[in-house]
């Protein structure tokens, strides 16, 4: 589906009704949930629309073919939205928050690539089969006092120590504690607030959270700060990492080496993002397993028939990507609820979009990934819920840009690999173990932090003989 242009060459942009002289589209807005709001729009308006609020202008676009064209490296870069430069108090230059044009970006970029080959996650496995066992060590405990399980807060848990142990040696032991780790709780919290202060509208009544902000904020330093001196002091051989990376690239004096700031920045982000995304993932995966118990029933036997009868079975590295089944309900959960549900690309140098519309150097739009990936394109149905869609005969018949849960260009997910192979290795171990079942009366609701998650969505587990 392709916008309509007007003779002058400009894009005929609609807006919401009912805006207001100077105040712009602030009727009906909700600075908590700017993403389901612009879906909303999307449904009303189409594939391209814009909003105003406050003076702050915002284009948003799902259509596949300026989704296409904004793909183009020669022409359009990454664009720091307002959600992700709130962001720069907490992560300062580290991958995700950097300009493309500062150096750190580039360094980083380069310096930490290694991390995440083919070989990497291979030396990574055992560590997320572990904490995966530590998941289900917590679960079947569950089981035996009768409780329910909170889905969300257990797989952030569970993603944050994959990425602590992964990617810093550093354990927070998340499983041993009855509430979340305070790095979690004050992370959620810098999040919210950096999305409020995004927002024009949620940026008025901000001033008496600013100084629980800057404690959050410091907060996150501490640990982290923490977390690098911990491996500086250790005695220990330094395992291959990412801190490791950044490390030893300082000892050597590497061409691609960061400061001292910069490593923390990329320590906090790697923390951050590194779970915060993957852990939304499965939430969603899981609540859409609990909903479809015949997709429930064809992804365990899948798992069954690749890992065998032992409940308590080690699945091997090659194992993992075995499980198609698996892994296209993941995608498709993905594309219902891309975690990292948008992404901003600027235009490099005067061009034209659809061949006729004028933009200039640094105007920017907002690609709104589920919408993008509700678009017509994907059938009469996009709201339903199916695997099959990522069937490869299926796959082949769509253009590859209408679906990316992981961005765009080379500023996509520089973790893309790890986050599918841990996703997939979580949801098996979890199917291979346990009946789940969730709460029929239950209706999803979509916490906005920056990233999606569901939000109160318990389940029931049975031990499977």
């Amino acid at each position: 589906m392709s916008v309509d242009l007007i003779p002058t060459g400009q894009l005929e942009i609609p807006h919401p009704r009912r805006r207001l002289p100077l105040l712009g589209d602030v009727i009906g807005v909700n600075p908590r949930t700017p993403v389901q709001d612009s879906m909303r729009y999307a449904a009303e308006l189409g594939p391209i629309f814009e909003r105003k609020v406050l003076g702050t202008r915002f284009v948003i676009v799902s259509d596949p073919d300026i989704v296409a064209e904004l793909g183009d490296e020669s022409r359009f870069r990454k664009h720091l939205a307002p959600a992700v430069a709130a962001l720069r108090g907490i992560a300062g230059d580290g991958l995700f928050t950097a300009y493309t044009e500062e150096p750190n970006w580039r360094r980083g970029h380069e310096l930490l690539m290694p991390a995440f080959t083919k070989s990497a996650m291979r030396s990574y496995h055992e560590t997320m089969v572990d904490v995966a066992g530590e998941l289900t060590r917590h679960w079947d405990r569950r089981i035996e006092t009768g409780a329910r399980v909170d889905v969300s807060s257990d797989m952030t848990k569970l993603t944050l120590e994959t990425i602590g142990r992964t990617g810093f040696s550093y354990s927070f032991d998340s499983f041993e504690r009855d509430r979340p780790h305070p790095f979690v709780e004050a992370m959620v919290r810098a999040l919210s607030h950096a999305q409020l202060m995004a927002s024009p509208v949620g940026r008025l009544p901000m001033a008496r959270r600013n100084s629980r902000h800057e404690a959050d904020v410091a907060y996150l330093a501490e640990v982290v700060d923490a977390v690098i001196r911990s491996r500086r002091d250790s005695a220990e051989t330094a395992s291959e990492d990412l801190l490791e990376l950044m490390l030893r690239a300082e000892r050597e004096n590497s061409p691609n080496r960061v400061d001292e700031l910069n490593i923390r920045h990329q320590v906090i982000t790697f923390l951050v993002a590194g779970h915060e995304t993957t852990s939304g993932a499965l939430s969603f995966a899981l609540y859409y397993l609990s909903r479809h118990p015949e997709v429930l029933a064809e992804a365990q036997a899948e798992v069954d028939a690749v890992w065998g009868p032992e409940r308590d079975h080690r699945p091997s590295y090659e194992q993992i990507a075995k499980l198609r089944y698996v892994r296209r309900v993941l995608d498709e959960s993905l594309r219902l609820w891309p975690t990292a549900p948008a992404y901003a690309r600027e235009a490099v140098h005067d061009t034209t979009l659809l061949g006729s519309h004028r933009l200039r150097a640094g105007d920017w739009m907002l690609v709104l990934i589920p919408a993008l990936h509700r678009n017509p394109v994907w059938g009469t149905d996009p709201d339903r819920f199916d695997p099959d869609r990522f069937l490869s005969e299926q796959v082949r018949t769509r253009p590859a840009h209408v679906y990316k849960p992981f961005g765009t260009g080379e500023r996509a997910c520089i973790g893309r690999q790890f986050a599918l192979h841990e996703a997939v290795l979580v949801l098996g171990t979890l199917l291979h173990r346990y009946h789940i079942a969730g709460d029929p009366n239950y209706r999803l609701r979509v916490q906005e932090r920056l990233t999606l998650m569901p939000t109160r969505f318990d389940v029931t587990l049975t031990r499977r003989n």
